[in-house]
């Protein structure tokens, strides 16, 4: 600052894409808000069953919805064996403040909204959130229960449309069922190896 241009326009086409830019984040932002109060408006409406946990036929799949004070809400007609592998996961969700980064990716997004790649991050990003919710679940499961909560991924494992919760059967069903049914705990050597490998990496980018 000051910039100094050779030709107006270049100087236009700055201007021009700037305001561009500005109009469809802050468009892309308020549909957000707005989507996300009417799911919250909708979600209301679930009858509640104990603490935190709620049940309504406004989701087809076991749902967190919530920042402050989120909620697990559940489909009606739910096996009383599958609630605890439901529990457990969305538990994690709840413990980890996915929610919330869901929400802080979602708003990135719609800064970076001229970038395709920031889309497809997105989509990557929720789906790593599974199945990292997956795994720390599984790890503290025998293997015949590994059975029972893949059966139970593929029993919940339509889409549900909201993208501010964190749904038990949302994106990459197949390739979660496949990472539970065959889950292996690191060893300390492999955890050793791990934890070289991402020190020597970080040390690389950083220099």
């Amino acid at each position: 600052q000051p910039i100094t241009y050779k030709t107006n326009i270049l100087e236009n086409f700055f201007k021009t894409a700037s305001v561009i830019w500005i109009i469809i984040a802050l468009a892309a932002i308020i549909a957000m808000i707005t989507l996300y109060l009417l799911t919250k408006s909708e979600l209301k409406k679930a009858t509640h069953l104990r603490e935190n946990l709620y049940e309504g036929t406004m989701v087809t799949t076991p749902t967190v919805y919530g920042i402050l004070k989120p909620r697990i809400v559940l489909p009606v007609g739910v096996e009383k064996e599958q609630l605890k592998y439901i529990l457990a996961h969305e538990s994690v969700h709840i413990k980890r403040h996915d929610n919330l980064w869901r929400m802080v990716a979602i708003l990135a997004a719609c800064i970076h909204w001229f970038n395709p790649l920031s889309w497809v991050f997105l989509k990557i990003f929720f789906g790593d959130c599974e199945m990292a919710c997956d795994a720390a679940v599984v790890k503290k499961l025998k293997e015949g229960e590994r059975k029972s909560y893949a059966r139970t991924l593929l029993t919940y494992s339509a889409m549900d449309k909201t993208i501010f919760s964190s749904t038990f059967g949302s994106s990459k069903v197949k390739v979660r069922i496949k990472n539970v049914l065959s889950f292996k705990k690191l060893t300390l050597f492999s955890t050793i190896c791990f934890a070289v490998m991402v020190l020597a990496i970080a040390f690389v980018l950083v220099t």
